[in-house]
């Protein structure tokens, strides 16, 4: 088969995919060199070029240098995870309690995304039957910034274990504002190899081939796309 017109070269597409699979959701690694602003321009625009239904860009975000506010995030994230952690018991307990789960203080700069839900008017084109397209679309613009840091050699992580209320309080948010993603962003002094959470043995990578459905859940995929999988894993 002959090159596609509008495929990238296979340079190109490599270092798609380099980003894609090298990515990772970086605690630990970070170093106090700050983020320049011109790259921190890039990323940003990375994320605002993310597809969003019916064209809303329902994003904004809040570039976080105060250590004031990012300590006062780290006390919500504190208490949540207590709270978490009493999930846990025993082993499990014990590895959940040696895990870190975020870097708000020690990245050089916080970001979070956020997501307007009144943006684009009371009838926004393709939002009429699934009313939660603007997250899904402001997802899109985290995951544009993740990669496009990660071709930056900028690592990333995302704080999930927040009470949103609280963290909307201490951000100043409007009522129709909701903060989608709390991230830390900086230099690392290395991308792990694989991602921490499978190295330390919490969770291991479920096999693609277990995730395929064809045509409807529980069939089989045809047997050349099958092949076609198989084949990409073994390389």
């Amino acid at each position: 088969m002959t090159q596609p017109s509008h495929a990238f070269s296979a340079a190109e597409r490599d270092a798609v995919y380099r980003a894609i699979h090298e990515r990772r959701d970086v605690r630990s690694q970070f170093l106090p060199d700050p983020v320049q602003p011109e790259v921190l321009a890039r990323l940003l625009t990375a994320a605002h070029h993310a597809p969003s239904v019916g064209f809303m860009q329902p994003w904004d975000f809040l570039v976080i240098n105060s250590r004031e506010v990012r300590q006062q995030v780290k006390a919500i994230f504190e208490a949540e995870n207590t709270r978490a952690a009493a999930n846990y018991a025993d082993e499990q307990g014990a590895r959940y309690r040696s895990l870190k789960l975020e870097g708000i203080l020690e990245s050089p700069l916080n970001l979070c995304i956020t997501c307007d839900r009144s943006r684009g008017g009371e009838h926004v084109l393709g939002r009429n039957s699934i009313l939660e397209t603007d997250l899904f679309s402001t997802c899109l613009a985290v995951q544009n910034l993740w990669l496009a840091a990660r071709a930056e050699g900028i690592g990333l992580g995302w704080v999930s274990i927040l009470d949103q209320q609280k963290l909307a309080a201490v951000l100043g948010l409007p009522e129709q504002v909701y903060p989608v993603a709390y991230l830390c962003l900086g230099y690392v002094s290395e991308f792990l190899a694989k991602p921490e959470l499978e190295t330390k043995g919490w969770r291991k990578r479920i096999p693609l081939e277990s995730l395929l459905h064809g045509d409807r859940w529980g069939q089989p995929l045809a047997a050349a796309q099958m092949n076609g999988v198989k084949k990409i894993n073994e390389s």
